[in-house]
């Protein structure tokens, strides 16, 4: 049995100990925001935060996520209030189709953290996940907007 922290919430996995974090988020605890994209964390679309990191938790296993703190795109949310990030989004037309964008937001969300005022060459080089669509300058002009409500 793994114990698992995710958005505040203790919950008690039965898997094995080398199964990746992605699948027991959205099996065993039944949050489905986190997307399952390539399995070799690459594309980013699985991305969570583990201690405030961002992190690709296709290829995590659950045992290296026991005892810390994940957050989800499920947990960004407070209040019913969105995140800052979140709202950014929607302002500015981000999602196409939508599927990389949960994990596309948490990456966001993880710069603007560790890097509050980022520039478009500092945004490039911190995000990382792919977005089949293509929507890139609207996230460079999300990610100023989130900036700038700070």
């Amino acid at each position: 049995m793994t114990r698992l922290t995710i958005n505040g919430s203790v919950h008690d996995v039965n898997v094995d100990p080398d199964t990746p974090l992605l699948w027991a988020i959205r099996e065993w605890v039944g949050l489905t925001g986190t997307k399952y994209g390539c399995g070799i964390a690459q594309c980013g679309a699985c991305t969570v935060h583990i201690d405030d990191v961002a992190t690709r938790s296709c290829s995590l296993p659950v045992s290296a996520a026991e005892g810390k703190q994940i957050t989800t795109i499920e947990g960004l949310a407070k209040s019913g209030e969105l995140h800052k990030v979140q709202k950014a989004w929607i302002d500015h037309d981000v999602p196409q189709c939508g599927y990389c964008q949960s994990g596309m937001i948490m990456a966001a969300v993880a710069l603007l953290h560790n890097m509050p005022k980022p520039t478009d060459a500092e945004i490039d080089a911190a995000m990382t996940n792919i977005c089949r669509c293509g929507t890139y300058q609207q996230v460079r002009a999300a990610l100023h907007a989130a900036a700038a409500s700070a």
